[in-house]
């Protein structure tokens, strides 16, 4: 097959889309989240999701809750606990920064993907993870080893690099769904859960919590309409291609983000975090292929 056929092909051009719709996401993100708390972004998004999913399913006339129950629900936890955390980094750190953290998670997926799915692994999974360890402590630059270490929110990058890992497990459950499941239930126990799981946030959200005003509202329906389009082409790409192959292709949201942060939040990235960028999607793309 030749390389042009490969770029055609259903499960790459759905994991473009995704990139491309979820970059757009964090961004809305970034804009609320100047005012909005990041739990509560995540609770409208859910909301948006749900509501939409359940339309979609209804109009194809698909059951709602799926075969593996449990794997679905597990999905869903992975999913909440990684967009939180997603979330909360994007409203704290540069776009491209807090982007390029979240994409150590193809590196996680074929760690876990060789564990639980037993899908081929060998020295490009090993390498890859090295290097993408290097980039990450480009981005983050601790103390410890840099002298005076990184102006950015510590606590802030861990939650992207603990969202990375949440997302990998999400991914693994999602390929291992792929053979029984219909995408649209797939992507419904992600918001549905996160839904169900809001009263349990809302000590979180009581203290900053803020009732939306004017645009916001149409930036918050925007991060809901984004994610969903960003959760069908993912859930699609995900049952086309290999697990670690599929999330190494969504690494294009690495360039959008950097993309959205100089036009439009004025956000430059120095060169410590470009070097760190490319040796994380460098490592995130060694340790997707075969060997």
């Amino acid at each position: 097959m030749s390389r042009a056929s490969n770029w055609l092909r259903p499960g790459v051009r759905f994991m473009i889309a995704s990139a491309l719709a979820f970059s757009v996401m964090n961004a809305l993100v970034k804009v609320v989240g100047a005012r909005i708390p990041s739990q509560e972004i995540v609770f409208s998004r859910a909301l948006v999701s749900v509501l939409l999913t359940v339309v979609m399913l209804a109009r194809i006339g698909v059951p709602f809750f799926g075969e593996n129950k449990p794997l679905l629900l597990l999905r869903g936890i992975f999913g909440f606990c990684g967009l939180s955390c997603v979330f909360f980094a994007v409203t704290r750190l540069p776009l491209a920064e807090a982007t390029v953290l979240t994409y150590l998670h193809p590196v996680f997926t074929a760690i876990l993907a060789a564990i639980f799915l037993k899908e081929p692994v060998g020295r490009s999974v090993v390498v890859g993870v090295s290097i993408s360890l290097a980039g990450m402590l480009c981005v983050a630059r601790p103390a410890f080893l840099f002298g005076g270490g990184s102006s950015l929110d510590g606590i802030a990058m861990l939650a992207a690099v603990a969202g990375a890992f949440f997302a990998g497990c999400a991914y693994v459950c999602v390929r291992k769904l792929g053979a029984t499941e219909h995408p649209l239930v797939i992507v419904l126990y992600f918001p549905m859960v996160a839904v169900l799981t809001a009263p349990a946030t809302v000590p979180l959200m009581a203290e900053q919590a803020v009732w939306p005003t004017g645009l916001e509202w149409l930036w918050l329906f925007g991060v809901g309409a984004c994610a969903q389009v960003g959760q069908v082409a993912l859930t699609r790409g995900m049952q086309h291609e290999p697990a670690g192959r599929a999330t190494a292709l969504s690494y294009l949201q690495v360039v959008f983000a950097a993309v959205w942060g100089i036009a439009f939040f004025d956000e430059l990235p120095d060169g410590a975090t470009a070097l760190g960028a490319a040796l994380i999607l460098l490592g995130a793309f060694a340790a997707s292929r075969r060997e």
